[in-house]
Parts: structure tokens; C-alpha cells; sequence
């Protein structure tokens, strides 16, 4: 089992509702194929850097979760089939980045 982190923008004109099934279908993906959720972000609509498919802005989730790396091919599929999704990025996890994010979510939880 490795450990990853998947970054994904989701389009800024979907509903609340949309969101979270979108959320939900990737999560429901992951769990069932086998993976571990370690935790799960929501960081809200924010600004991009640049335009994509004319949008300014997007909601921004992150996932981070321990998974075979079989699994991670059709899972980002998954992303590239669903019109909903406008970026995402999935990157495997070294033992400084889970240190590192483990740090973050207690300061987060801190801060809460």
C-alpha cells in the first residue's frame, strides 16, 4: 500500500449537491477498490492562476489515502471521464510529504 494525494478542481457552476455526489463517486471509487482514506478537504471556491475551459475560478478538494498502485490508473480515468472535473493531480506520497502532511492537518485542527 501506498500513500497518495489527489488535488482535483471541480467546475465553479455545479450546485452544492453536485459537488458532493462528485466528491462522494470518487470517494465510493477509491473505498472500493480496496483503498484507505487518511483524510479529506474541502478548500472551497477559489481563483485559478489561469483560465480553464473559460472559467476563472473552481472548487478545490483534496484527498489523501493509502491505496495499491493498481489502483490508481483507473481511478484517474475516472477524472478524465467525468466533465465535471476541470485539473486534478495525483501524486505519491514520500515518507517527508506524510510527515509533512500530517503536520499540516494537526495545525489545521488547531487552529478549528
Amino acid at each position: 500500500m501506498n500513500n497518495y494525494e489527489t488535488v482535483f478542481i471541480l467546475n465553479p457552476v455545479l450546485s452544492d449537491t453536485q459537488i458532493e455526489e462528485t466528491v462522494k463517486k470518487f470517494e465510493d471509487f477509491l473505498k472500493k477498490n480496496g483503498a484507505k482514506m487518511v483524510a479529506k478537504e474541502n478548500w472551497g471556491l477559489k481563483k485559478l492562476a489561469y483560465p480553464i475551459q473559460n472559467k476563472k475560478s473552481g472548487f478545490y478538494h483534496l484527498f489523501e489515502f493509502s491505496a495499491p498502485g493498481e489502483v490508481i490508473t483507473p481511478y484517474e480515468q475516472e477524472f478524465r471521464r467525468d466533465e465535471r472535473i476541470m485539473r486534478f493531480l495525483t501524486v505519491k506520497l514520500d515518507k517527508h510529504a506524510i510527515e509533512w502532511a500530517e503536520k499540516r492537518r494537526t495545525r489545521l485542527k488547531t487552529k478549528a
